[in-house]
């Protein structure tokens, strides 16, 4: 038994085609839709190429967003990094024009320059203008060297270069003067900011190079500035002897110094001391003189007053120097000293004012008593 299709139940193939073509046609659409949409950001650079050729560049601040090309593979994109960039190759050993070893770190700020032309937020520059599309910088930089990688070897070997070149022109003790912290700021920019300043200006272009760095490969030099300047590890002990010696020379001059000035102000001290003490010795002289004269004057007018009296005492304070239990002496009869000792104290004769009444009694005191 055979079974055959009724041709009611089945269409036929012309029929068949215009459905599957729709649905290749929407499969198509569906599939190459999200390649022919670009989006730019603020942080980069966009490039589209049409089978190598470059026939979009994305690179003004109007151009930002959302942009269309051709589907791919027709038309591909290329993305560049706009941000800045930061380099920081290893250090690099230079001599200096005093034949001194060093050892130079530096760090350079790139990144790829702007576009200079006006662009319109259009998607894709007239055919006329292609002579400029291709001048824009990040044009040259895609061309010139590719990729950040091949740029930071490039600027690598050409920032050495031309440190060892400058560091070559400076002597060691100039790379080394640093101004004083605490000290007013100057305005004139110290050695280090002078080398950096110089190795920027001639990174960006050489003075036997007719074009810069932006014209030839796109690259704009932000900044270049000395990370370290430092001693090779070999020579390092050497100088850190060479600076502990003049360390201690410093320090052997201030103590010198300060010595002399201690010498200085003890002869000062010494001399005032003497002065002083030279006028408390004369004041003292003067006043024991003073009392010495009045003691004298004291004694004479007391003498004057009994002489007899005033000769015994002599005679006994004679005794008392010269008599103790050792001495021996031996007098003359007529001698005053055995006089006194012989007759004794002589009797001083009456006063007459002691035989004459009082000035205070009365008259007739006598007879009333």
């Amino acid at each position: 038994m055979s079974f055959t299709a009724s041709p009611t139940n089945s269409p036929s193939v012309p029929q068949r085609r215009p459905r599957i073509a729709a649905w290749l046609a929407g499969l198509v659409v569906v599939t190459l839709l999200p390649t022919m949409i670009v989006f730019v950001d603020e942080t980069e650079f966009v490039l589209i190429e049409r089978f190598g050729r470059i026939v979009a560049v994305y690179d003004q601040p109007v151009q930002r967003g959302l942009q269309f090309k051709g589907p791919w593979p027709v038309e591909t994109v290329r993305r560049f990094d706009h941000r800045l960039q930061l380099l920081s190759p290893a250090g690099r050993e230079a001599f200096t024009r005093d034949r001194k070893n060093v050892t130079v770190e530096a760090f350079v700020a790139w990144r790829i320059a702007d576009g200079t032309t006006n662009a319109t937020p259009l998607d894709r520059p007239p055919q006329a203008d292609r002579s400029q599309l291709l001048d824009r910088p990040v044009v040259r930089f895609f061309r010139s060297l590719g990729g950040v990688e091949v740029a930071e070897a490039r600027l690598t070997s050409r920032l050495q270069s031309i440190l060892t070149e400058r560091v070559g022109r400076a002597e060691l003790t100039e790379l080394l003067t640093a101004s004083d912290s605490e000290a007013a700021p100057a305005d004139e920019a110290g050695p280090l900011e002078k080398l950096s300043a110089d190795v920027q200006h001639e990174l960006m272009q050489r003075g036997d190079e007719q074009d810069s760095l932006r014209d030839r490969l796109g690259i704009e030099i932000v900044d270049v500035r000395i990370r370290r300047l430092n001693l090779p590890t070999g020579n390092m002990q050497a100088v850190f002897e060479r600076m502990r010696s003049e360390r201690q020379k410093i320090a052997e001059r201030y103590r010198s110094a300060g010595l002399a000035e201690n010498r200085m102000i003890r002869s000062q001290a010494d001399r005032q001391a003497g002065e002083l003490m030279a006028k408390a010795s004369a004041e003292a002289e003067r006043i024991r003189g003073e009392g010495d004269a009045a003691a004298i004057r004291i004694l004479n007018e007391a003498y004057a007053r009994d002489p007899e009296f005033a000769g015994v005492l002599q005679t006994l304070e004679a005794y008392k120097h010269i008599l103790n239990e050792r001495t021996t002496l031996v007098l003359s009869a007529s001698n005053s000293l055995l006089k006194l000792l012989v007759e004794g104290v002589p009797t001083p004769p009456e006063s007459p004012r002691a035989t004459e009444p009082s000035a205070l009694e009365p008259a007739n005191a006598g007879a009333s008593r």
